[in-house]
């Protein structure tokens, strides 16, 4: 199957061609014909299975015809973090060259004036953040009345970062006579529950049943038995592998700053991405990464939630994630778009729960990665000192070596080691 029997334009045809881009993915081939057809949609696929194409591309046709009024958008697209939603805003910049669709970026850390401006021209696709469109809603900057088409993206990290109050409320706001798109890596009885709410008689598109990870990654666990053996851990798989470039994820933020320098003590270019990054920071980083001035990327899971990038060779999980659904995310950077990727997770024993759940939730066991090397990095038991008695250790306090005690009893073949000299003070 090619792009051209999905039923789309010419315009975006030429556009998806010109991108360098022939056979659909799954979730494109499914999809994309159910919201040509006007269908509400349910898509759940893993990252890295070209969900973003599969909605931009059919709604660049669809508001193809028409125009946006002021502070009034056509369509509506919700997004957990500003990085998503950028490569969204990118998405219909690429297939959307050879249409005149008006869109706005609407995330926070950036300009609110330059975003109202852009609102009161009136836009034909509005990409947001829940919390700065709900801000520029209750400031009367933008009105919508008039949405045709809401998208949903990466519904379950908007449950994990607390969006589902703004969600309902967003939803709440918009035209009940619409087509929403809804789209999640995972199933849950939270996401179940939401598109119960909002969604009407959808066409469920399932890719990969189980929220497996990507068929085209090797994934691997190395374990250690002691956090300090971390450094040595991932530096010796570093070391042996082929590393075009990587993202390393951490749990805490607090982390990055101390695996960036550790990163830089060997010599291996790094860059961070974290939320307390202000957003021209974050844009940066992003940017230099992808222009490929470092080799790593370390972050936390919010700032890279769906950031794509191609070609990523490999994923380092620093930390084991505390959420099964976080693992399938991490993963999901590399091996997209049916190229191969290699990802590996630092675990130390008291984190086997977690990696019983991660395996259980993806339905899968993960090899153990082992080499001669790391065996030799176990701590060694250090057995204690022989403690002197108190009378010699006192003595012997301003000696650097141990205190004996010399007998001075008499004895015809023990002259007390002073031969015929004895000391003055001794004959006393």
């Amino acid at each position: 199957m090619s792009f051209r029997d999905l039923g789309l334009s010419e315009a975006t045809l030429k556009a998806v061609e010109e991108a360098g881009y022939i056979k659909p993915t799954d979730i494109q081939a499914q999809t994309i014909p159910a919201i040509l057809m006007c269908r509400d949609v349910l898509g759940l696929a893993q990252t890295g299975t070209g969900k973003t194409a599969s909605f931009t591309l059919p709604m660049i046709d669809i508001l193809a015809n028409g125009k946006a009024k002021a502070r009034m958008p056509r369509s509506l697209i919700l997004a957990p973090t500003r990085e998503l939603a950028a490569q969204v805003s990118e998405s219909f910049d690429k297939y959307g060259k050879n249409n005149k669709l008006s869109q706005a970026l609407i995330v926070g850390g950036t300009s609110m004036d330059e975003q109202i401006k852009k609102l009161d021209h009136g836009v034909d696709v509005l990409i947001a953040t829940p919390g700065r469109l709900l801000d520029l809603f209750a400031r009367g900057k933008v009105i919508l009345a008039d949405i045709k088409v809401l998208v949903i993206d990466e519904a379950d990290r908007m449950l994990d970062m607390g969006f589902r109050p703004d969600l309902e409320k967003i939803v709440s706001i918009v035209p009940p006579l619409r087509q929403t798109l809804f789209f999640s890596a995972t199933m849950s009885d939270d996401i179940k529950s939401l598109t119960d709410k909002f969604l009407s008689n959808p066409k469920t598109i399932q890719i990969d049943k189980d929220a497996s990870t990507a068929v085209n990654v090797e994934h691997y666990i190395v374990n250690i038995t002691h956090w300090k053996q971390k450094q040595g851990a991932f530096y010796k798989v570093f070391s042996s592998e082929n590393v075009s470039n990587a993202f390393v994820f951490c749990n805490r933020k607090k982390d990055i700053g101390d695996v960036c320098k550790f990163l830089s003590s060997k010599n291996i270019t790094n860059i961070a991405l974290h939320g307390d990054m202000s957003q021209e920071e974050r844009t940066k980083s992003l940017s230099d990464f992808k222009a490929g001035k470092a080799q790593i990327l370390v972050c936390s899971d919010v700032a890279a939630r769906g950031i794509d990038i191609q070609g990523m060779s490999h994923v380092f999980n620093w930390d084991i994630p505390n959420n099964p659904e976080d693992y399938v995310h991490r993963i999901g950077r590399t091996g997209r778009a049916g190229a191969k990727g290699r990802a590996f997770s630092i675990a130390m024993k008291n984190e086997d729960k977690n990696l019983d759940k991660i395996k259980k939730f993806i339905n899968s066991d993960i090899k153990v990665f082992e080499f001669e090397e790391m065996k030799k990095e176990e701590p060694v038991e250090v057995k204690p000192r022989a403690v002197q008695p108190n009378r010699d250790r006192k003595q012997d306090k301003s000696r650097k070596k141990p205190y004996v005690p010399v007998d001075f009893t008499e004895d015809e073949n023990n002259d007390g080691g002073f031969g015929d000299d004895i000391p003055a003070f001794l004959l006393r």
